[in-house]
């Protein structure tokens, strides 16, 4: 009873994809967990803040059932926490920052999924003022979304899509986003969390951004690369990818434009559930506990090159690590 008891609520379908595509065997299902679970002792210098089955699981389906890459996966995880301690600090929807770069549509999240039953998540890179949110907290805001969603089994099986709409993204907006930054959000979804992106597409690219590209590119994954996809202005390309009844108009599709507020009200709104609630401050409480030792020190005040509040001193750490080569714009303005 136990097994069906960590595939409950998957349709019958879904759990032949599982099968079929991630080599998930409903009845060895538990010793897969548990040889991941025997690793842990191979990495005292983690803390491995959550063990329970439903968690190595999704683990285990973001890496096919290959225990090694799976327990590799959940090391990461933890890892990329303990080592961006400001970024988890207060990871929760209503944190200011993160409150502000939901409330922005950072990221979007469409209520339907596509025609493989995965999640579809919009980033409409124009809209991101950059006085009003650090891009330390839209990867926030992104890792908190993807949090929530990926503890529903279905998406921990179908997976994500990103769509990324550079229409109107200034070169000035572009110069802003460091080799150092971007490094981090590659890290913080490639590497370190228990999703499967079935695709990421770039939509109305400037010639900037495809620079950018080239230049991110060695961090990237073979498989994470095959899995990019760079449309220009073609939304046919785009829709023989994606069906046009998946997607809003702004993409040349049936379904209304999006409205950003929508995933914002579903995690801020009257709707956010108690059980949201609880994961999140479980979820939240959960780093606390090692964190508070090495925040006073996080904390300490540094020599700020902006007058700043002390909430978006954290966050703005990493843009503001000096100038080393690693941090200059990518795109000298000169």
């Amino acid at each position: 009873a136990e097994m069906t008891h960590l595939q409950a609520g998957l349709s019958p379908e879904t759990i032949e994809k599982a099968r079929l595509e991630l080599n998930e065997n409903p009845d060895i299902l538990h010793q897969d967990i548990q040889q991941v679970r025997d690793m842990i002792i191979t990495r005292p210098d983690i803390g491995f803040l959550r063990t329970d089955d439903a968690f190595i699981l999704r683990f285990l389906r973001a890496r096919k059932f290959h225990q090694t890459e799976a327990f590799r996966l959940l090391a990461q995880y933890f890892q990329y926490r303990q080592l961006n301690l400001d970024m988890f600090k207060n990871f929760k929807a209503d944190d200011p920052g993160i409150k502000r770069a939901l409330t922005d549509g950072f990221p979007g999240v469409l209520e339907n999924r596509d025609h493989c039953g995965r999640k579809i998540l919009l980033l409409f890179a124009a809209n991101w003022d950059q006085s009003r949110n650090s891009f330390i907290d839209i990867l926030r805001a992104i890792l908190l979304s993807l949090e929530v969603l990926i503890e529903d089994q279905e998406l921990q099986i179908n997976g994500f899509i990103l769509i990324i709409d550079w229409s109107n993204f200034s070169f000035k907006q572009a110069s802003k986003l460091t080799p150092s930054i971007l490094k981090l959000a590659i890290e913080g979804l490639q590497d370190s969390f228990p999703a499967r992106f079935g695709g990421v597409h770039f939509v109305n690219q400037p010639w900037y951004i495809h620079a950018l590209y080239t230049l991110i590119k060695p961090f990237l994954k073979d498989k994470t690369r095959k899995r990019i996809f760079l449309h220009g202005n073609n939304l046919n390309s785009l829709h023989q990818l994606i069906h046009p009844e998946c997607l809003p108009s702004e993409f040349g599709g049936t379904l209304p434009p999006y409205d950003m507020g929508t995933w914002a009200r579903t995690l801020l709104g009257p709707d956010y559930s108690d059980e949201n609630e609880y994961t999140h401050t479980s979820y939240n409480a959960m780093h606390v506990k090692h964190v508070s030792s090495n925040l006073e020190l996080e904390a300490s005040p540094k020599p700020m090159k902006r007058s700043q509040s002390v909430v978006e001193a954290g966050t703005l750490k990493h843009e503001d690590q000096g100038e080393n080569e690693n941090t200059q714009p990518l795109l000298a303005l000169d």
